[in-house]
């Protein structure tokens, strides 16, 4: 099961800190990612994280957005800096397995960016 919290209303140029707590099997997750859904619009990549600690970004957070986790307290942050009002979406944090055989998805947390 993942949780996802930190959403809120932050004016142009400013940072949140969204978090993903994942409890149950999360021996079977691999890679933690967090997509984003703005109105009308498909659900897109943001961001990953390996169990490895490897990380990867859209071309829209690079240089904005860090990815990054606590292993002991099973959560997955995602740290957003610079915030633009084309970011406003609801994002929402996945965990899933190399096979695919485990793909669980977090309720989505809004960050609504406006002046």
């Amino acid at each position: 099961q993942l949780q996802a919290f930190g959403g809120g209303v932050v004016q142009p140029g400013g940072s949140l800190r969204l978090a993903c707590a994942a409890s149950g099997r999360i021996s079977s997750i691999n890679v933690m990612r967090w997509y984003k859904q703005a109105p009308g619009k498909q659900r897109e990549y943001v961001a990953s994280i390996t169990s490895g600690g490897t990380t990867g970004y859209a071309d829209s957070a690079k240089g904005r957005f860090t990815i990054s986790r606590d292993n002991a307290k099973n959560t997955v942050f995602l740290q957003m800096d610079s915030l633009k009002s084309e970011d406003t979406a609801v994002y929402y944090c996945n965990g899933a397995s190399w096979s695919g055989r485990y793909d669980y998805w977090g309720q989505g947390t809004l960050v609504t960016v406006s002046s």
